[in-house]
């Protein structure tokens, strides 16, 4: 025991120095970036510790080094961008797709899904799952749009003429019921019950993602295994996997029965949705490199939409019901327009055709994905060296941090950036695509931007047709987890509307 220590001491020493040697190297690399301050060994560690600060520290940093500059977060250095015309080096180029380190903590439940797969397996599958986004594909899921809106609407009217509440867990379990109707071909009705074992298991895995991405003990997969979480993740996750690997198997063998597509499928608590081709029918009939998909590739494609599809959706829906609830004057702009599309009968579905008269919604949305775009920030990790202009490079294995958050509020592109204007949108005065990316841009953006938007618009205009949307008179606080959040609630409150037309 009296030689196992001055050992162990022996091997932290080296280990240390090791580190230090290495960091030392990547700082004089990347010398010709401007460094945020930080403080000795910890870096930038304790102003980035509170996720209601983050966006706070690097609007502030983005501001002052022009959206490009670097931190340190312990052992690593990062880049942080916000910059336009860096964005359209980085995320326009093929050769920088993978993720970066953070997307791991993912992999146990989405695998090499659409959003965590490394860059040659993302290439295939982004290629295979396009044709399933395709206008007459996503035309035929706005009758499961109009059904869970009106589920939505109904449940709401208890809400209204009521005290002030939180939007989001009702737009939330909305936005699974939709994905799940339009991934799997199975309603979970998680609107009438939002207790079911497979929702637990999406909320607490949601919730064990953020604590891995702040906490310096669940970090680590070394340290993971000590604490509680560890195991309520494996739990969790064989939740998930086995509710989805049954629904795969369940279509299966109808395909093999010759069941037809128009047929009814129930689901565990016999709750019947009318068949049609879902995300799940697409990509069993899909093939890559001439052979089909196993079992186990379905289901990280199906697992990563519903992970994707739903809290994304949801924070976008909450954040528009909030900046309608506190801006009248859009609201009545907004409803004025829906009351020209659909005249005195305010209860009927909306049709493609309404969808895409709806101009001045689409702006609203527009607005509110800009101010409050649903994920901050997003990873990307260089593979090898890359030349940036002027000789300067960009190391191999270099972390990148996107701050959406504050690309979208760069002045030079959108003058007075903290005011909700949907009129800015009128006539598409954006001078650079990489100056508004709230679904990323370039080659590896969002995959369901269309899809998101055309259910927004769904259940926004229901809203709308129904209640008047109230100022709780609580102003959001900010969080930055893996989706934006508001630390007290996204509150607003609601009051029926009696008179249409």
């Amino acid at each position: 025991m009296a030689i196992l220590v001055p050992v162990l001491v022996g091997l932290f020493v080296a280990l240390v120095s090791y580190w230090w040697i290495q960091l030392e190297k990547r700082r004089n690399k990347m010398k010709w970036l401007p460094e945020a301050p930080r403080v000795p060994l910890l870096g930038n560690v304790l102003e980035l510790r509170d996720s209601t600060e983050i966006l706070k520290v690097f609007m502030k940093y983005c501001e002052k080094y022009d959206g490009l500059f670097t931190i340190e977060l312990i052992t690593a250095k990062f880049i942080v961008a916000s910059n336009p015309e860096f964005l359209e080096f980085l995320l326009g180029k093929m050769d920088i797709l993978d993720k970066s380190y953070e997307y791991k903590f993912l992999s146990n439940w989405l695998g090499s899904g659409l959003l965590t797969a490394d860059a040659e397996i993302w290439k295939k599958s982004r290629k295979m799952l396009t044709p399933s986004f395709h206008f007459s594909i996503l035309e035929n899921f706005i009758e499961t749009f109009n059904s869970n809106a009106d589920i939505l609407k109904e449940i709401l009217s208890e809400k209204a003429d009521a005290e002030t509440f939180d939007v989001f867990p009702y737009a939330a379990m909305s936005a699974l019921d939709i994905i799940s109707e339009t991934t799997m071909g199975v309603s979970i009705n998680a609107q009438r019950n939002p207790k079911s074992d497979y929702i637990n298991a999406v909320k607490e895995k949601c919730r064990i993602l953020i604590e891995r991405i702040y906490s310096p003990i669940k970090k680590f997969d070394l340290t993971f295994p000590l604490t509680n979480d560890y195991y309520a993740d494996l739990n969790h996750v064989k939740t998930l996997h086995d509710h989805t690997l049954k629904i795969i198997n369940k279509r299966k063998q109808e395909l093999k029965s010759n069941v037809k597509k128009e047929t009814m499928v129930k689901n565990d608590e016999d709750e019947g949705i009318k068949k049609r081709k879902v995300f799940l029918d697409l990509m069993l009939d899909a093939t890559i490199d001439g052979r089909q998909l196993s079992d186990n590739e379905i289901r990280q494609e199906v697992d990563t939409f519903m992970f994707a599809g739903h809290d994304t959706t949801a924070t976008s829906l909450s954040f528009t019901l909030y900046c309608l609830s506190t801006h009248p004057e859009v609201q009545k702009r907004a409803v004025e327009e829906q009351q020209k599309i659909f005249g005195s009968d305010r209860n009927r579905s909306a049709t493609h055709r309404d969808l895409q008269e709806m101009k001045y919604l689409e702006m609203i949305i527009k607005e509110s994905l800009r101010m409050y775009p649903p994920v901050p920030y997003i990873g990307r990790k260089t593979k090898r060296d890359i030349s940036y202009k002027d000789g300067n490079v960009i190391l191999a294995g270099t972390g990148i941090l996107v701050i959406i958050f504050a690309v979208n509020r760069n002045p030079k592109y959108f003058p007075e950036p903290d005011k909700f204007n949907p009129s800015r949108f009128e006539e598409n005065k954006i001078y650079s695509q990489y100056a508004y990316i709230p679904f990323s841009a370039g080659p590896r953006n969002c995959i369901g931007q269309k899809f998101a938007m055309l259910e927004m618009k769904v259940v926004l205009s229901k809203v709308l047709r129904h209640f008047e949307l109230l100022p709780s008179g609580q102003d959001l606080i900010l969080s930055a987890q893996t989706v934006l959040k508001s630390q007290n609630g996204v509150n607003i409150k609601l009051k029926k509307r009696d008179i249409w037309n």
